[in-house]
């Protein structure tokens, strides 16, 4: 039967309408059934608050109300139109897919070669090499791409300081072939300020700069459709950077390259089409969505104030899932955090995206790993359809808040930078990389407590696991920003760990003397346990429960040095000073106990029976492990 529409028709019609103030009232009655401290009772939700990089709240709900956009686009505009916040294409992805650009860092032209080849026959529509010192020698790079038709496979540069001999040897290349034609999306890779970043060869960068102004009046009155700069925003990102501080930076990073083109001859329009830019795209998909998206807005505002003609504004974008997120143990499941920002980089509208490969951390992709990395770009173009539809994101509150603060924030960063001089200045006198230091810093904080969790690292690691070996990668040029993982710190326990065990055939254990029945300790037994694992500590949860009597013998046969207690509050009252005090005169080094007792007067009947401290949740698990390995004799 088919029903005719009725007009006015709302699926809601049968329902009172809600408003906010109800929802606060729901809100307001669950956060007091579990005793959350709400820091505003006017507004119950800030208790659902959370902070992100750069100072930026992120509310529990989201709704029209300060974020609404008239029929005709509005502020955002349309895809394709000042200031591109929609995307720089009115048909966006939709109608070939983004370009899926895979990286290679082989120093020896066969085997490069037959990973160029293998990948342009599999899916991959770029190629991103990187040439020159710690890369391919430039004078190989003929051999690397033989069998590589230019004018249909477009070719992304990666030479540092050797941009220029890079750039001549694939214009040479391109000229052998027969129609002398090269991809319009092929960059040359100059990024004189991006390779002082990486090397702190800043004296090195005012004849750079110079050289990639020349070759890009030379690209440009040649009518080569070769882009001759990128705007990489790798460095800061590797450093440590928020996703606000990485834009602003490329702003900087931006005007000066357009300052130094202006200065060569070409006109703004030209030389903004001389760039190309490159983000990290993490596995917070929706920072990496808004990011993206306020790139391209900030770049139109500069580029109108610069005086050129709006579409001019319209930012060309190279997406790389994030080599800080990528771990070294557990290395697989960096093919989910790969997947969820190459999704993030489709949706936030990126032109390129190159996956890195889930070993990537470990040395030289293998095959396999490079088919995975290929992959993830064609399952969600072709089967999921992700491009399918222009900019899916634009409309959602919270996408569209999340775009805005980011954006504001990076237009300060920006400001900074130009205060200070320029991008060239605040690198060289050192502002940016105690910018960054500070980010680091913050961020590091989280990951120690365990509020930004990595799965299978500080979350659930699995001692068991067999490592997974491949080449050494060729040693990138350094000695300027440093580079750093979200997995440093634990890697760095783990590693001792694993010395540990390669000198005594045993990882050094902790014993868990749970007390009463496993309703009462598994929770608290398996926190412990995970936060043991990661710093390679293995528990020891045998026998499964004890008590004043049976705790001194169980603990002398686990082979452990430090005993934990695990249980509800409610058994500790009872029991934990009387095993506490057991295991001391079992000859425990140190005995802890997992929770946080809020007593006072218990606590401190604790610690005067021989508990040393308390584990808990939110507390430093990186220093609380750090000092488990020391008084366990693990060598640092």
């Amino acid at each position: 039967m088919t029903v005719p529409p009725e007009e006015g028709l709302s699926l809601a019609q049968d329902f009172p309408e809600a408003t906010y103030e109800q929802w606060q009232q729901l809100v307001s009655g669950v956060l007091r059934k579990t005793g959350a401290t709400v820091p505003d009772a006017s507004v119950p939700e800030s208790a659902l608050t959370t902070t992100l990089a750069d100072g930026i709240d992120v509310r529990p709900l989201y709704t029209r109300t300060g974020g609404e956009r008239d029929e005709g686009g509005g502020a955002r505009g349309f895809p394709g139109f000042a200031p591109f916040t929609r995307g720089s294409r009115p048909e966006g992805n939709a109608a070939r897919g983004w370009d899926v650009r895979q990286r290679h860092t082989r120093t020896d032209a066969a085997g490069t070669r037959e990973a160029v080849l293998g990948d342009l026959e599999n899916g991959v529509t770029s190629l991103w090499l990187t040439v020159g010192e710690g890369g391919l020698p430039v004078g190989e790079l003929g051999r690397a791409l033989e069998g590589v038709y230019l004018d249909l496979a477009p070719v992304v540069l990666d030479a540092g300081a050797e941009f220029g001999q890079a750039a001549a040897e694939l214009l040479r290349l391109r000229g052998q072939q027969a129609d002398g034609g090269a991809a319009p999306d092929s960059v040359l890779g100059a990024d004189p300020l991006g390779y002082a970043a990486r090397t702190g060869a800043h004296e090195a960068a005012p004849e750079l700069r110079r050289e990639a102004a020349a070759l890009a009046a030379r690209c440009h009155g040649e009518q080569t459709e070769l882009r001759t700069y990128v705007v990489d925003t790798l460095p800061y990102h590797e450093a440590g950077g928020s996703p606000a501080r990485e834009l602003g930076y490329a702003l900087a990073t931006g005007v000066a390259y357009l300052r130094d083109m202006a200065e060569a001859g070409l006109p703004v329009e030209a030389a903004c089409g001389q760039l190309e830019f490159r983000y990290a795209a993490t596995a917070d998909q929706f920072a990496t969505i808004a990011a993206l998206r306020a790139a391209r807005t900030l770049w139109s505002r500069v580029v109108q104030a610069c005086g050129a003609p709006a579409y001019a504004g319209a930012q060309r974008q190279h997406a790389v899932t994030s080599p800080v997120m990528m771990t070294r143990r557990d290395p697989w499941v960096n093919m989910l955090r790969t997947t969820v920002a190459t999704l993030a980089a489709g949706v936030g509208g990126a032109d390129a995206v190159t996956v890195l490969p889930f070993d990537d951390a470990l040395g030289l992709p293998d095959a396999f790993a490079r088919r995975i990395a290929r992959n993830t770009s064609t399952i969600l173009l072709e089967e999921s359809h992700l491009a399918g539809v222009i900019d899916p994101a634009g409309g959602s509150w919270y996408v569209e808040s999340l775009t805005d603060e980011l954006a504001r924030t990076a237009w300060a960063h920006f400001q900074e930078i130009e205060g200070a001089g320029g991008m060239a200045a605040a690198l060289r006198d050192g502002l940016v990389a105690e910018r960054l230091r500070d980010s680091w810093a913050e961020r590091s904080r989280a990951l120690a407590r365990r509020s930004e969790p990595i799965t299978g690292v500080s979350e659930f690691p699995l001692l068991e696991e067999r490592p997974v070996e491949r080449e050494p990668a060729p040693e990138r040029p350094g000695g300027g920003l440093p580079r750093v993982r979200r997995d440093d710190a634990y890697e760095a326990l783990r590693a001792r760990s694993d010395a540990h065990l390669a000198a005594t055939g045993a990882r050094p254990k902790l014993f868990l003397a749970a007390l009463g029945p496993a309703a009462a300790h598994t929770a608290r037994v398996s926190f412990v346990a995970n936060l043991a694992r990661a710093g390679g500590i293995e528990p020891v949860h045998d026998p499964v429960t004890v008590d004043a009597d049976s705790a001194a013998e169980a603990f002398s046969g686990s082979g452990a040095r430090i005993a934990c207690l695990c249980s509800s509050d409610a058994l500790y009252a009872e029991q934990a000073a009387g095993v506490a005090a057991a295991l001391k005169a079992a000859g425990a080094a140190r005995v802890l106990l997992a929770g946080k007792p809020k007593d006072a007067e218990l606590r401190a009947e604790f610690l005067g029976a021989g508990v040393d401290e308390f584990v808990h949740a939110g507390g430093d698990a990186v220093a609380a492990l750090t000092s488990l390995l020391d008084r366990m004799g693990v060598a640092a």
